[in-house]
């Protein structure tokens, strides 16, 4: 029997939609680790000073040390009267009032690294609305430069270096093998009580006009470390270590040893997640929670 999960507008609360852009840069990645600057961490410290107590964040992709983002989304829950009491004067709503407040909060707080992060837009969420679980998928990007290519040090925070040549076209033949449903545990560093089957909607090698070699990849979720893990892997194609058929011979072996190497964190960038209509938000939600629950070794949920 599925256990049930109470949309926040059955608890009475307010859930508002952030989107959120970082510089992953000055952070220990999302999720708080005590003694280390995180984004959850900094998020939340600028909100408890707008709110005057703690406000959890649920966030659609928890990324790693040094990984960026565009296209970020987190939500939070609030209280009526907290929300009705953002709009102070009658004279600005709640949505723009409090992404005004978290900004310049958040000024105080980041100090040193002024401006690493931003809140791009305020919204009361859809019925049901869930920033993780009703997502959709999410897409990352990741730029490499190779021994070839004319590097432009302006860019050097976003892209990978890397000093030998690559075959792109080798890499994004090995990437199209992995596409659909799948076991992906031999790209990533498994959670207890987590699966590890995603499905890979897109994972494409491309070299621009630049001659940079761009990396598009979107799955309906990642496991942990699964990008970087992927990356590292087509980048022993792109060498010519391995062919073009070996990332798909590990997937179906489970295989992860000594060239289970991570790419590098910095050239990633949290691009974007989709969420369905509203009217299907809470749906989605709990579809996904069900999905997502441990399975026994006969395939059906604990």
């Amino acid at each position: 029997m599925q256990n049930h999960h109470p949309s926040p507008e059955e608890l009475g609360l307010v859930r508002v939609r952030l989107d959120i852009a970082y510089d992953g840069g000055p952070f220990s990645g999302w999720a708080i680790q005590p003694g280390l600057q995180t984004l959850q961490g900094t998020l939340e410290e600028a909100l408890a000073l707008i709110m005057r107590r703690l406000v959890r964040l649920t966030v659609a992709g928890r990324t790693d040390t040094g990984v960026h983002a565009r296209g970020q989304v987190a939500h939070c829950d609030f209280t009526q009267a907290e929300w009705d009491g953002l709009n102070r004067d009658n004279t600005v709503e709640p949505c723009l009032a409090l992404l005004r407040r978290i900004n310049g909060a958040l000024g105080w707080v980041l100090k040193d690294s002024q401006g690493a992060i931003q809140i791009q837009r305020v919204q009361r969420a859809g019925h049901g609305f869930d920033a993780r679980f009703s997502a959709l998928w999410r897409r990352y990007s990741y730029r490499i430069a190779d021994a070839s290519t004319k590097r432009d040090p302006l860019l050097r925070t976003q892209t990978l270096w890397f000093n030998q040549d690559l075959d792109a076209d080798l890499m994004d033949a090995g990437a199209a093998e992995l596409l659909g449903l799948g076991d992906f545990k031999a790209f990533a560093k498994p959670r207890e009580g987590s699966t590890t089957v995603r499905t890979l909607q897109r994972f494409d090698f491309t070299r621009g006009d630049d001659g940079v070699i761009n990396l598009n990849i979107q799955a309906d979720a990642f496991c942990h470390n699964m990008v970087r893990a992927l990356t590292g892997a087509a980048l022993r194609v792109g060498q010519g270590m391995e062919g073009p058929h070996w990332m798909r011979e590990r997937q179906l072996a489970g295989v992860r040893d000594a060239k289970s190497v991570l790419a590098s964190a910095h050239p990633l960038i949290f691009e974007e997640v989709r969420y369905p209509d509203a009217a299907e938000l809470h749906e989605r939600a709990t579809l996904t929670r069900t999905r997502r629950a441990p399975v026994t070794a006969f395939g059906t949920p604990l």
